[in-house]
């Protein structure tokens, strides 16, 4: 097949691929997962469920795509975040604000969503690389001398992942600000 044609169809298949994924979360955020049918996911998209079983097999599937999709555009965010101009300190503070209000905006899944979507291995995935990413910024801050050194950065961004993560059960924004406030306060050198 020429190659236009080829081009074309990946994009027509990407396409029906994104159509589904928007169409199940909306359902979801609206009816609860076990509200949402492969049959109602092909009227949402306007595709018969012949062809929505031919990219996924059922509702968990398209679930967990949407939310690797997710993790994949949140860790993108982060870092593109970290390559701005700044100092490695204000580079630091920004990506974990970032992430904070990534966590508070997340918090609004419920149980069995959050069951679903934390089970699977890109879930694990993003985590390490996460602190990998995490480390490696505190490392740079280490160098800089704008954060603390007597605490490994791998213990440091353990620290930081998981004080921020309670910014999921946080009601504001301004809340949330504080908290990355007093998690960058515990980051600061001693001298």
């Amino acid at each position: 097949m020429p190659k236009l044609w080829n081009e074309t169809i990946e994009e027509h298949r990407r396409a029906v691929r994104d159509t589904v994924l928007e169409v199940t979360a909306a359902l979801v955020a609206e009816h609860g997962l076990r509200g949402v049918t492969m049959s109602r996911i092909a009227e949402g998209t306007g595709i018969g469920r012949a062809t929505l079983y031919k990219y996924f097999p059922d509702v968990e599937s398209i679930v967990t795509a949407w939310h690797e999709r997710q993790v994949a555009g949140h860790l993108q965010e982060l870092t593109a975040l970290r390559e701005r101009p700044g100092s490695p300190g204000e580079r630091l503070t920004t990506v974990l604000a970032a992430y904070a209000f990534i966590q508070q905006r997340r918090h609004g899944h419920d149980a069995e969503i959050a069951a679903v979507l934390h089970r699977g291995e890109h879930v694990a995935h993003a985590e390490q690389h996460l602190l990998r990413f995490t480390s490696e910024m505190l490392a740079e801050g280490v160098e800089a001398g704008e954060v603390r050194d007597d605490v490994s950065p791998v213990e440091l961004a353990a620290y930081c992942l998981h004080a921020l993560g309670a910014a999921g059960g946080l009601p504001s924004q301004a809340a949330v600000r504080r908290l990355v406030q007093v998690t960058v306060d515990g980051l600061r050198p001693s001298h």
